[in-house]
């Protein structure tokens, strides 16, 4: 295989200051070679011939692939354009990834601390975590609240946006006291995805993901990666991702791969459409706690207008009781009600069927999609005007 296939070779190097939509396109191909394709297919292998000694890039399946080395180097690029001092590692799902940082850096003894308002799986890692003699404290994303428990901490966890209600805490601020006081930090950045947030650029040591959202796009990949800076840290999680085997497989890695090159195309639409969605909700008289970091008065539009570039495409918002929030999920026409967010087919959820996320029974989580503008908002206020019984 030459380098071409394998991925060991690097692309042409992008002119400076090339912009998302041009690193998305290009991101992580490899040289052109007369006569094969610009992204190569994905490469099936448990095994590679291997005769004499084991060096080289791949030796078995578990630890390297091919096509998992051109994702990396493509989400790599994104989180962190220009710099040669960051890796990336990819994970069959977000929690994969999420849990390859928390349990390859933190000992009996350690603390942690992660937000109380995070994503719904995260109290389940809390308790795991604990179960490992690691102390476990918590403080809301909003305010910059973790500030105050970081004292004596191993490790800092941060999820901003934060996953469902949308609160935004100060990146850069945080990773300064974190590290002031010796802690590693990591940021979740899913719902930003890289054209949104770059949490590396704001002082973080790693930027994890779920890939299976927005990153991906088409609600049909479950995918996870880390990027980071700090190179032990980085041999630890990929010492972890061995010995549990948390590996994609190369179809997913290479379905994630073609998906990013529209990423920029899909994040301007459903994040211009996210922001004409969330003005028409304000102006509904039973639509209550609307959240969405792109709307000037949001409580959290101040801080994410300084770190991010893009506020994502996810909106929020409480209807009256859990009665008129299930009839107005019914009512949608073009919006699935479904879980997760971030695909170009809008999806909306009352999250409070899950029980994990402290929200009102009618707080409803919409994913904006790549529909035209005018559709959607039309579909959502005819069913809001339906919902009402």
């Amino acid at each position: 295989m030459n380098d071409s296939t394998t991925g060991t070779g690097h692309g042409p190097a992008l002119p400076g200051g090339a912009g998302d939509g041009t690193r998305a396109v290009r991101a992580g191909l490899p040289e052109p070679v007369k006569h094969e394709p610009t992204l190569p297919g994905p490469v099936f292998a448990a095994h590679f011939h291997l005769p004499g000694d084991p060096t080289g890039p791949y030796t078995y399946g578990r630890d390297e692939n091919p096509t998992w080395t051109l994702l990396e180097r493509a989400v790599g690029e994104l989180e962190a354009p220009g710099r040669d001092d960051v890796e990336t590692l990819v994970f069959a799902s977000g929690m994969a990834a999420i849990s390859s940082v928390l349990f390859s850096q933190l000992r009996a003894g350690d603390t942690v601390v992660l937000p109380s308002d995070g994503y719904q799986a995260l109290p389940l890692v809390r308790d795991q975590l604990k179960t490992y003699g690691i102390e476990v404290r918590t403080a809301p994303t909003g305010g910059d609240a973790q500030l105050e428990v970081l004292d004596g901490a191993k490790l800092l966890w941060i999820e901003t946006p934060s996953n469902p209600g949308l609160d935004v805490c100060d990146v850069r601020r945080l990773a300064e006291a974190a590290h002031a006081r010796g802690a590693l930090v990591a940021v979740d950045n899913t719902l930003a995805t890289p054209l949104g947030q770059r949490p590396l650029e704001l002082g973080a040591d790693f930027a994890v993901a779920s890939g299976t959202k927005q990153l991906t796009g088409h609600g049909d990949v479950l995918l996870g990666y880390v990027t980071g800076r700090n190179a032990e840290a980085m041999a630890a999680v990929r010492r972890w991702r061995k010995i549990v085997g948390a590996i994609p497989g190369p179809m997913e890695a290479w379905l994630a791969h073609r998906s990013i090159a529209t990423l920029q195309l899909r994040v301007d639409r459903q994040n211009a459409t996210a922001l004409t969605l969330a003005r028409a909700l304000r102006e509904r008289p039973e639509v209550t706690g609307l959240r969405y970091p792109g709307l000037p008065d949001d409580p959290s539009h101040k801080i994410a207008s300084q770190q991010m570039r893009r506020y994502g495409c996810v909106v929020s918002f409480t209807l009256p009781t859990r009665a008129r929030a299930d009839r107005f999920l019914d009512a949608l026409r073009l919006v699935d009600d479904a879980t997760s967010f971030g695909g170009v087919r809008s999806t909306a959820e009352r999250r409070g069927r899950w029980g994990g996320d402290a929200v009102p029974e009618g707080f409803i989580r919409f994913s904006v999609g790549a529909e035209d503008p005018e559709d959607l908002v039309a579909d959502v206020l005819r069913a809001l005007d339906a919902s009402a019984g």
